[in-house]
């Protein structure tokens, strides 16, 4: 009899075990495995993209490699676009994301957040002959933007239901949208407008509003409360030491505004 109910009681906790499912990598585990695995921008520069001699460079993939040091592993570096960021934390083929992610409520239903650890904003940009001051000014304009990002969100929940969004795959295609005039205005964040102005100093673009401002933040796996406050530290200790102030003028030329806390 007590081998019948000892055979029961484990019959029952290994039915519990593969119910619940494999518990999630933690700070522990990246450690003791010697590597990091970090999302990256695959094509959002300053943030992240291939560089001259091949490799990836930006101000997210600096601070992915800041991370790695800290943490003394080795860096795999992991290209992600907009859509795969939060998927690719879900099913375990990173252990971080830092890839220019703004948080809100919905996605923190998904993953957790840190703290902000890189300035952000969205806006809309277009030719300086158009007149565009507000969300109601994009009434009957097609509108170039990456979909799945914060700037579709935005844009779906307040814009005007008379203009035309045109969503592109990642924000290369988005640019080149707007470089062909396949769209009339640009809706993107203030460092991709930035460098398309860069890149092609003779077009006709400016900002016309700000749409919201996004500080950036790290995604990370829900119940991996150890890398989080790991990852809080790691923030505080960079803001305060100056590193990502460096960063903040290398990448995207300007001082490190104050950033929210979480």
């Amino acid at each position: 009899m007590l081998k019948q109910l000892k055979a029961g009681l484990m019959g029952l906790a290994l039915a519990a075990t593969a119910f619940i499912g494999p518990a999630s990598a933690d700070l522990s585990e990246i450690l003791a495995a010697g590597k990091v695995k970090i999302g990256i921008p695959e094509n959002f520069p300053p943030f992240g993209a291939l560089g001259p001699e091949g490799d990836y460079v930006g101000y997210d993939v600096d601070v992915a490699k800041m991370i790695a040091e800290d943490l003394g592993v080795e860096l795999e570096l992991v290209p992600v676009t907009s859509k795969q960021r939060i998927p690719f934390l879900e099913t375990d083929r990173v252990d971080l994301v830092i890839s220019s992610m703004g948080a809100n409520p919905s996605r923190a239903k998904s993953i957790w957040f840190s703290s902000a650890y890189a300035p952000f904003f969205s806006g809309a940009f277009a030719p300086a002959a158009m007149a565009i001051e507000s969300m109601a000014d994009l009434s009957g304009k097609k509108i170039g933007v990456t979909g799945g990002t914060l700037e579709d969100l935005e844009l779906s929940e307040k814009g005007p239901k008379d203009m035309e969004i045109i969503r592109f795959g990642d924000n290369a295609a988005t640019l080149s949208a707007y470089l062909s005039g396949q769209v009339e205005v640009l809706v993107t964040g203030n460092t991709v407008a930035a460098q398309l102005s860069a890149d092609n100093p003779n077009l006709d673009v400016e900002t016309k509003f700000i749409i919201k401002e996004s500080p950036a933040f790290i995604g990370i796996k829900k119940g991996q409360m150890d890398l989080l406050q790991w990852v809080n530290v790691f923030i505080l200790h960079k803001k305060m030491g100056g590193q990502l102030g460096e960063l903040s003028e290398k990448w995207l030329g300007q001082e490190l505004p104050p950033l929210p806390s979480l």
